[in-house]
C-alpha cells in the first residue's frame, strides 16, 4: 500500500454526505413489472429478441447487439413480456424497451453458465456475453474498452474506486461486501489481457477498504493469475474528482492522456471497481448483468441505503420497497449531484450505469439565481483540466464554434467544479455541456 499526496491538485471539496457508508447491500427483489431499454450503453443499442406474450427467464438474453460496440441485454425478472415498444429515455432520445409482468417465481434460464475461456479472444467474448459495460456511469462497453487498437500496449490496470461523489457509497460497500470477487476479476483481467500491474486506487476516506483488499490481496500471491508486477493499493487525498479516469491516471502514475486521447495511449487500463468484481462474479456463475447495486439518499428519502435491484426496476418501485419517502420530492437525480443528471419522472428504468438515485425535498433542489460574473478566476483554479471556464461559457452563449475549439471545450471533463465554486452562481457547466454538443453538431457538417 502506498499514500500519494501530489503537491498541487486541481478540484473542490463538497460535502461529502456519505450517510450510507454504513448500510450493507440489501436485494430488493418481488417488483411486479420491469420495463428494460434495449440501448443502456455508449454506442448502438439491440434489437429485440422477444414479442409481446413470450415467456422469459432470468438471465434470457432479450436483446441481440446491433453493431460490434454492442452488447446484449438480459432479462432480470422471469415473466411475460407484457409489451415491446418504443419509449423516451430520460434525455429524450426514442429507443425500443421491453416490459416484462414478473411471475414472482425467478427462474433462472438454461442459457446462464460459466463461460469456457481458453484465451484472450475467449476472455474477451465472454466480457461482451455477460452484457458488461462501464458501471461508474459511462456505459462504455467493456470488451472495447479491454481491447485497444493495434500498437497500443497496457501495462497497468487502474480500478477506480474512489468514488468521490458526495451521496454515493455503493462502491464502497462492493468492497467492503465482495473483495473476492474483485481481486478475482483483477487477476483475470491481468492474465488474459497480459498485463503485469494492477493498482487499486481509492480515497483516504474509505481506509476500512484497505484492510480487506490487501486481505484478498494475499491469498492470491504467487498463484498462476496473479500478475507478474503485482496488485498493489494506492491511497488518495480525499478530493473532488479525483475518480476522474484523467485526473486519476495523473494522480497514479503521473501520465498525462493526451488531448483526444484516450487511457490506451498511455498504456493504462482503467475499470470501475463495481465493473471488475462484476468480472469476478461472472466467470464464477454465468449470469449476465441483470442486477445493479445503487445507492439511494437525499433529503427526501425515507431510508436512505445501498440496495441491490433488478436493471429495468421503476424508481418508484424501488423507492416504495426501500421505505418510501419522508417529504414530497422536488428533483430526482440519476447519480451524484455534481455529475448526475435530473430525471422527469419516478417512472424511468434503473439502467446499467446507475449508481445512485437521489431524490430532493424542495430546499435542496432549489437553484441559486446567476448574477454577473465578477472574474474572480476561482474557477479557472478549481478546473481540473487546467480549462478556462468562463471563457466556455461564453462562447457557449453565443455559439462561437471557433471560439469553443480555440478554448479545447472537448477537454471538459464535465465534474462540475466551476459551477461549484462560483460565486456567482453562473450556471457554467450547463453551457459548456451545450457548448460541446454545438462544436460535436458542427464535426458533422
Amino acid at each position: 500500500m502506498r499514500f500519494k499526496w501530489p503537491a498541487k491538485l486541481q478540484g473542490v471539496h463538497p460535502r461529502q454526505n456519505k450517510n450510507t457508508a454504513n448500510s450493507a447491500i440489501e436485494k430488493i427483489r418481488g417488483f411486479d413489472t420491469v420495463s428494460i431499454p434495449l440501448d443502456m450503453q455508449f454506442g448502438p443499442g439491440c434489437e429485440s429478441l422477444v414479442k409481446k406474450g413470450d415467456h422469459v427467464e432470468i438471465g434470457q438474453k432479450i436483446g441481440e447487439p446491433l453493431g460490434a460496440w454492442c452488447v446484449p441485454i438480459h432479462a432480470s425478472v422471469s415473466g411475460t413480456v407484457k409489451s415491446v415498444k418504443k419509449e423516451i429515455l430520460s434525455d429524450g432520445t426514442p429507443v425500443e424497451y421491453v416490459n416484462i409482468d414478473s411471475d414472482g417465481k425467478d427462474s433462472v434460464s438454461a442459457e446462464v453458465k460459466p463461460p469456457q475461456v481458453h484465451d484472450r479472444a475467449d476472455f474477451l467474448a465472454a466480457v461482451r456475453a455477460s452484457g458488461l459495460v462501464g458501471l461508474g456511469g459511462a456505459a462504455f462497453p467493456t470488451h472495447v474498452k479491454m481491447n485497444p487498437p493495434p500498437g497500443k500496449t497496457i501495462d497497468t490496470l487502474i480500478i477506480n474506486a474512489a468514488e468521490c461523489e458526495p451521496y454515493i457509497t455503493s462502491d464502497h460497500r462492493i468492497c467492503l461486501e465482495y473483495p473476492q470477487q474483485i481481486i478475482k476479476g483483477i487477476t483475470l483481467t491481468c492474465h488474459y489481457l497480459n498485463i503485469p500491474t494492477a493498482v487499486i486506487a481509492l480515497e483516504d476516506n474509505k481506509r476500512d477498504v484497505v484492510t480487506v483488499l490487501q486481505r484478498e490481496i494475499d491469498k492470491v500471491k504467487g498463484t498462476l493469475d496473479y500478475p507478474e508486477q503485482g496488485i498493489s493499493i494506492t491511497v488518495l487525498p480525499t478530493q473532488y474528482p479525483t475518480g476522474a479516469e484523467k485526473v486519476l491516471i495523473k494522480l497514479v502514475n503521473e501520465r498525462i492522456v493526451p488531448e483526444g486521447g484516450l487511457p490506451a495511449d498511455v498504456g493504462v487500463l482503467v475499470q470501475n471497481v463495481g465493473t471488475i468484481r462484476y468480472v469476478g462474479e461472472y466467470f464464477e456463475t454465468g449470469m449476465p448483468l441483470v442486477s445493479k447495486i445503487i445507492t439511494l439518499d437525499g433529503s427526501a428519502v425515507q431510508k436512505p441505503g445501498n440496495y441491490e435491484v433488478p436493471i429495468g426496476a421503476i424508481i418508484e418501485d424501488v423507492v416504495e420497497k426501500s421505505g418510501g419517502c419522508r417529504t414530497e420530492i422536488a428533483k430526482v437525480i440519476m447519480g451524484g449531484p455534481m455529475m448526475g443528471v435530473s430525471i422527469d419522472d419516478l417512472s424511468r428504468s434503473i439502467l446499467k450505469a446507475n449508481n445512485a438515485i437521489l431524490m430532493l425535498d424542495e430546499k435542496d433542489a432549489t437553484l441559486p439565481t446567476e448574477i454577473a460574473c465578477i472574474q474572480c478566476g476561482r474557477c479557472t483554479f478549481a478546473c481540473p483540466m487546467l480549462l478556462m471556464p468562463t471563457t466556455l461559457d461564453k462562447a457557449a452563449r453565443a455559439q462561437d464554434i471557433s471560439k469553443l475549439n480555440d478554448y479545447h471545450v472537448m477537454n471538459c471533463i464535465e465534474c462540475g467544479c466551476c459551477t461549484y465554486v462560483c460565486p456567482s452562481k453562473r450556471y457554467l457547466l450547463q453551457n459548456i455541456r451545450i457548448g460541446k454538443t454545438l462544436v460535436k453538431q458542427a464535426s458533422k457538417n
